[in-house]
């Protein structure tokens, strides 16, 4: 068993994700002591608050898992200049109840990937916004904003050749920062 869990919470839910795909590269690239394991969010209701403290199993089952795990890693796509709905509605089931937040505490980092120019930059300024409300220390730094192009990833879902180290060295410091604060 991995001595560092982390939590891969994908905002996406598009079958051939982006960013889906950039978590199992990264995942796969994990040194010694590290598994990163992706946390399904697709079928979490809408939260409503009146489900605090009844909530359904769906809801209970995210929220272990994330309270399990040592480390956080969000990747987001960018919608509308900011995060997809599912991933907020995820955020906010995991820090309800009032008090109750499995998020807190538990060091994290932001990445995203887009065909844009700019990547996620702004979807992943508005996470950053959020994570610091609820208590997730977060990697400041390389910040990664990420355009999907050819090449970004080999036919066999790895980081391609001209991209490897540069993702190589962000898994350093991130594996570092984890280390750290976990």
């Amino acid at each position: 068993m991995s001595q560092y869990q982390v939590a891969v919470i994908v905002g996406s839910l598009r079958k051939d994700s982006f960013n889906r795909k950039l978590g199992q590269a990264i995942a796969r690239m994990a040194p010694e002591g590290f598994s990163f394991e992706e946390i399904a969010i697709d079928t979490l209701p809408l939260y409503n608050q009146d489900a605090d403290g009844n909530e359904v199993e769906a809801v209970k089952r995210f929220r272990a898992q994330i309270a399990n795990a040592k480390a956080l890693l969000f990747l987001t796509p960018e919608y509308n200049r900011s995060i997809p709905g599912v991933l907020k509605n995820a955020l906010d089931q995991g820090s309800r109840p009032y008090g109750q937040s499995v998020w807190a505490g538990k060091p994290g980092a932001v990445l995203g990937v887009s065909v844009g120019a700019t990547g996620t930059a702004l979807a992943q300024q508005h996470l950053r916004n959020v994570l610091a409300y609820l208590d997730v220390p977060l990697l400041g730094q390389p910040e990664m904003f990420i355009q999907a192009k050819d090449g970004l990833f080999n036919d066999d879902g790895t980081i391609g050749k001209a991209s490897h180290d540069f993702f190589q060295a962000w898994l350093h410091r991130y594996v570092e920062w984890v280390k750290r604060h976990g």
